[in-house]
């Protein structure tokens, strides 16, 4: 374990989530010698109107794993079916048992504000099981030994950079992706099957050029714009989950990073 890379959880809702919104961080902390995992927390077993609920399940399984591969990241299956997210029982003690296992040093994950209650209450959970790795009586599902290592929590944009009231969200830290976009492309369009769905469901008739234009906009908010794209994140307050106040994405990823 001393010899052990740190980690970096990057977590989902759904299938592409962390593609839209988290990738090009994810690949650039990879980059810098973070052991990266990835996890969507619902099966997407809700992705088509025309195939059957098993086969959907299975490609959208399969789409997630090969974009994880991209990066040669650590791929963890889902735990619960589409609009079955909820901040309860059973769904916290899996999810505080993968951050056992993980131990991440930094945590990826969805903002706490967005159009969608299965993206809010997929960050919940996630805080709560970050809150609650070292809490030597809290039994997880399956059963895992407490964990006591710093962990630094990253809120991701909403979709689309707004909030379910149509609200601008401005992030706290950019990341600049500009040249890492090529892999967040090669990523997000592992999920072929998400092309006619989005597209009957949520109007995006190119979701490729969706995100690209999303991560265009984060880097226009930017204070001092240094390239095309980027992403933003707001960072969770470390009481609770870290010793002391620190920023290790902000130092790690150095002159990429820049505050608001």
């Amino acid at each position: 374990m001393a010899n052990r890379s740190p980690a970096v959880f990057a977590v989902g809702a759904h299938p592409d989530d962390i593609e839209f919104n988290m990738a090009g961080t994810l690949t650039l902390l990879a980059r810098a010698g973070f052991e990266p995992h990835m996890m969507n927390v619902a099966r997407s077993n809700l992705d088509s109107n025309e195939l059957p609920e098993e086969d959907i399940t299975g490609i959208r399984r399969r789409e997630a794993e090969r974009a994880a591969s991209v990066i040669q990241a650590v791929y963890h299956p889902p735990i619960v079916d589409d609009l079955m997210i909820f901040y309860e029982d059973r769904l916290l003690r899996q999810m505080t048992a993968i951050i056992r296992d993980i131990r991440p040093t930094i945590v990826l994950l969805p903002s706490l504000t967005d159009y969608m209650e299965d993206h809010t209450n997929t960050a919940r959970l996630v805080i709560t099981a970050c809150f609650s790795r070292a809490m030597r009586h809290y039994r997880t599902d399956p059963p895992r030994a407490p964990t006591d290592q710093d962990v630094y929590l990253y809120h991701a944009q909403p979709h689309l950079n707004r909030d379910g009231m149509r609200t601008l969200v401005v992030p706290d830290l950019f990341v600049d992706i500009s040249d890492v976009m090529d892999v967040k492309l090669n990523m997000l369009g592992c999920h072929e099957s998400q092309r006619q769905w989005l597209d009957e469901t949520q109007g995006l008739d190119d979701y490729l050029e969706s995100m690209r234009q999303a991560s265009a906009e984060v880097a226009r908010l930017s204070p001092a714009p240094a390239g095309a794209y980027a992403e933003g994140f707001r960072q969770h307050s470390h009481v609770g989950f870290s010793a002391r106040d620190a920023n290790p994405l902000a130092q790690t990823l150095g002159d990429r990073v820049q505050r608001r």
